[in-house]
């Protein structure tokens, strides 16, 4: 027994599956639905394998995949306005920085996660050096990390990326999988409904969809014309894709993937540029930050198709940040801090004690969830 299941495969994990059901060995069986949910993506697109498995079985290799705590992440990633080149940052903390300051290009980008028994973040895995971080887009589905495009190589010599890789939590293990159609740079980066998708990026308004089953990119249709130049924001509400954010700060569009179009959304009052915007239920709340006032929250409701104000946050001088949605709170992270925004019926705040940062972090803080198994959790 323990021979077979270590030398379980992709390429054998059905035929194993077969036998332990013949011959009821139970504890084999279960091995090969582990296999098959820590490697789910591989399993995905062989349709030797997930093609011959009943519509229960998948279910159950997907549902195991999902389970485990949820955890809050974040990434390290380059701040598109920050020049980045081969000389380290000055050790000499008397001589003044510069605001354009250097970022080594030798630096580790690492996933850090909070571990909310201890109260502290704890480092999960480096990135691999062939990641572009400068101005790549990040998502998660199935309990995998999905990072894309970004700006490759440095100064004059430097050119958007097409690559894609992909970091399974439950293997702690990195890999590449089919690059993007057109490279693209300050893209976002979304999932819906099993699919990926690439919105936009600097000057760009085509979008694109990756299918992981068949491991393949489409066109789907673009932004509206006059949309977003750049730094747009986008979410998932109810099986519809949101994008707001960019040139033109008020507008919301909508994308219906069963008619493969963008719809008009009503505009927000705000006229000021936000720093994020993600969906909670029916919901999609949208953070601006502005230097006078602090932190103002916005809510849009997609059912009635209304703009409302919903909170704010007096704070001097307030940095953007990063939101990702774990339960009824959403977590709004920077370097300096993370802000907890408690959404309950009738009763929407920011909670009373900001959590700390990364300590160690560099760069910009992409914040994300997804589900760890015991090791991780337990790591140093």
């Amino acid at each position: 027994m323990d021979t077979v299941s270590t030398q379980i495969t992709a390429e054998n994990c059905y035929e194993i599956l077969t036998i332990a059901k013949k011959q009821r060995l139970s504890e084999l069986k279960e091995t090969a639905y582990k296999f098959m949910s820590d490697n789910f993506l591989q399993i995905l697109r062989d349709p030797a394998v997930y093609g011959r498995l009943t519509a229960a079985e998948r279910d159950l290799i997907l549902k195991r995949r999902m389970e485990g705590q949820k955890c809050l992440m974040v990434a390290e990633i380059h701040d598109v306005n920050v020049r980045v080149g081969s000389r380290p940052p000055s050790r000499d903390s008397s001589r003044p920085q510069s605001p354009l300051s250097f970022v080594s290009i030798e630096e580790n980008h690492m996933i850090y996660y909070y571990n909310e028994a201890k109260k502290e973040w704890k480092s999960l895995t480096k990135m691999p050096d062939e990641i572009n971080t400068k101005g790549c887009g990040i998502c998660t589905m199935y309990n995998y990390l999905f990072v894309a495009g970004g700006i490759k190589g440095y100064g004059d010599k430097s050119k958007l990326s097409d690559k894609v890789f992909c970091y399974n939590p439950l293997t702690d293990h990195w890999s590449e999988i089919r690059p993007l159609n057109q490279p693209r740079s300050q893209l976002k980066l979304v999932s819906m409904d099993g699919y990926i998708y690439a919105i936009g990026g600097e000057c760009l308004f085509t979008v694109e969809k990756y299918d992981p089953r068949m491991d393949r990119w489409t066109p789907v249709a673009p932004l509206p014309k006059g949309a977003f130049a750049v730094a747009h924001e986008a979410t998932i509400c109810n099986g519809e894709l949101y994008v707001s954010g960019g040139s033109l700060f008020y507008r919301l569009l909508k994308y219906d993937p069963k008619r493969d179009e963008w719809q008009e959304c009503p505009y927000n009052n705000s006229r000021k540029k936000s720093t994020d915007m993600v969906a909670y239920k029916n919901f999609i709340y949208r953070f601006d930050v502005n230097r006078d006032q602090g932190v103002n929250v916005f809510k849009y409701n997609t059912v009635v198709k209304m703009w409302h104000d919903s909170a704010s946050l007096q704070q001097t001088n307030p940095l953007p940040f990063r939101c990702a949605v774990i339960g009824n709170c959403i977590y709004c992270v920077n370097k300096i801090q993370t802000l907890q925004f408690i959404v309950e019926e009738e009763n929407e705040r920011f909670g009373p004690e900001p959590m700390k940062a990364p300590v160690e972090a560099k760069g910009v803080l992409f914040p994300f969830v997804l589900s760890l198994v015991e090791r991780a959790e337990t790591s140093a």
